[in-house]
């Protein structure tokens, strides 16, 4: 494989937060002001601008705080001097300061891949006692006394006694937290697979006795295609993170369709980044959020959730043929389309569904009334004569009609029609019923549009054919001048 022309400079590769911080010192809030060798990756520089602001270092507009210019001071990582800093007003600042030492220095415990624990507090005890270490592992005796050099520096820089306070595994953890808010790892349940509070999957290697917290601390990862490895971590408690972070922590309400529930979910959550610390039902949800949720989930669902009777189905297509039928370019009837419907759910469903939040409670709904409420009463008049429901046969028998088909259409008896010359029609007499005239057998003889056209031209052979198959049948050579009939003939013959 060929060598790169050039090794890629520093600063491309190197953590920016310290280089963010002495900017914000001088008073530079963007870096693109200054000329540079070699400019500073925008995606990383405003990472540690991120960190920065997490760390209080600076504020959302890019200044130094007072806390930052305490953090500039001490010369080390912006994380280590954040936590040596903040750790004075728990009278932690001792145990801060070895934290932060160690975490300068290379790892000073020697282990194989294999044998190495992650556990952060083993590398603090080796630091007091060099006997303390497992027997598969050695301590860096050179690394031990570095770190120890460093945390003599940091004490005189804080003005903090030699060695003070005492050393507690429990505050190791909260202590780390201040330094790394971003890595604060909560566990996916097994496996040692955790996420981090800033998104990241990341999991411990082999068998580790940090895999039964809860949550941890991470201080040093390496990445990985999907999940980066822990390297460094220790154990953080819940009561820990609600004490410490709990002006952090994010209380967000959730309300929204839950398609394997087919129900509107309504929870209070309390995330950190993107760790969810607390998931807990929600009560007095704002009604307009979940009716919100109810039309998303009908959305998804399709209009055919909805508890369409036979009834409201054909209210429906008598609007939608009225609508069609229309000739005036000011169009009074409502679209009751599929896709208008489902367009404009807020305005004609939203209103009915105070107290429904999940698909069976649907049931509920009077989908004839919703579809007369987008009528006006006038409309709802005119409706009847416009779009009726049935024909009154010449025989007085009412015949629905059917509007599902591309012209309303009934389907009636052939000796029902007796003694009607003309085409019954509906839209006002501007569309033509389509006759589908029926054997007593209740089979389609003859569809047409045109009942005089048809009894002056095919009724003869129709006639023929049926007198023949239903001699019993009244089958007059007349039958315009026929008495209509539902019986097999007129009570009269």
């Amino acid at each position: 494989m060929a060598l790169a022309a050039h090794t890629r400079p520093e600063i491309a590769e190197a953590d920016l937060a310290s280089l963010a911080l002495e900017l914000a010192t001088w008073g530079v809030r963007d870096a693109n002001t200054l000329r540079w060798l070699d400019p500073p990756p925008s995606a990383s520089f405003n990472q540690a601008v991120d960190l920065l602001k997490q760390l209080e270092a600076i504020d959302s507009e890019g200044r130094i705080t007072s806390h930052g210019r305490e953090m500039a001071k001490l010369g080390t990582h912006p994380r280590l001097a954040h936590m040596i800093v903040r750790s004075a007003t728990w009278d932690l600042q001792e145990q801060a300061i070895l934290l932060a030492a160690l975490l300068s220095e290379r790892d000073l415990v020697r282990t194989s891949s294999m044998d190495r624990n992650a556990d952060l507090r083993m590398r603090l005890d080796a630091l007091h006692d060099a006997r303390s270490v497992p027997v598969n592992a050695q301590i860096d005796m050179g690394a031990r006394q570095r770190i120890k050099r460093t945390a003599d520096q940091l004490r005189r820089q804080v003005a903090l006694r030699s060695e003070t306070g005492s050393h507690s595994d429990a505050d190791v953890g909260r202590l780390l937290a201040l330094a790394y808010p971003d890595r604060i790892a909560q566990s996916r349940g097994s496996g040692g697979r955790y996420l981090l509070s800033n998104g990241r999957g990341a999991h411990l290697p082999g068998a580790q006795s940090l895999s039964q917290s809860e949550f941890l601390v991470v201080t040093d990862l390496d990445a990985g295609e999907r999940d980066a490895t822990i390297r460094l971590a220790a154990p953080l408690s819940r009561a820990q993170i609600e004490r410490d972070f709990a002006d952090v922590a994010e209380t967000r309400e959730r309300i929204e369709w839950d398609s394997r529930e087919q129900a509107v979910i309504a929870r209070r959550e309390r995330w950190l980044g993107a760790i969810k610390l607390d998931d807990a039902r929600l009560d007095g949800a704002d009604l307009a959020a979940l009716i919100a949720a109810m039309l998303g989930g009908i959305r998804e669902m399709g209009l055919g959730c909805l508890p369409w009777s036979k009834e409201t189905t054909q209210l429906r297509q008598r609007i939608l043929f009225a609508h069609a039928s229309e000739t005036r370019e000011a169009n009074p009837w409502p679209d009751v389309s599929e896709a208008a419907l489902t367009a404009t759910l807020e305005e004609w469903l939203a209103p009915w569904l105070a107290g429904i939040t999940r698909r069976e409670h649907l049931s509920r709904l009077d989908m004839h009334a919703i579809l007369l409420s987008l009528l006006d009463w006038n409309l709802q008049q005119r409706l009847n004569a416009y779009a009726p429901t049935h024909f009154v046969a010449p025989s007085g028998s009412r015949i629905p009609i059917d509007y599902s088909t591309e012209a309303p259409t009934v389907a009636v008896r052939l000796q029902e029609m007796f003694g009607l010359q003309q085409t019954p029609a509906v839209a006002e007499g501007r569309v033509p019923l389509t006759i589908a005239l029926l054997s007593p057998a209740h089979r389609p003889v003859q569809i047409t549009k045109d009942l005089a056209s048809f009894w002056s031209r095919g009724y003869a052979d129709v006639k023929k054919d049926l007198k023949g198959r239903y001699p019993k049948h009244y089958w007059p050579d007349d039958p315009l001048s026929a008495e209509a009939t539902a019986r097999a003939k007129p009570r009269k013959s």
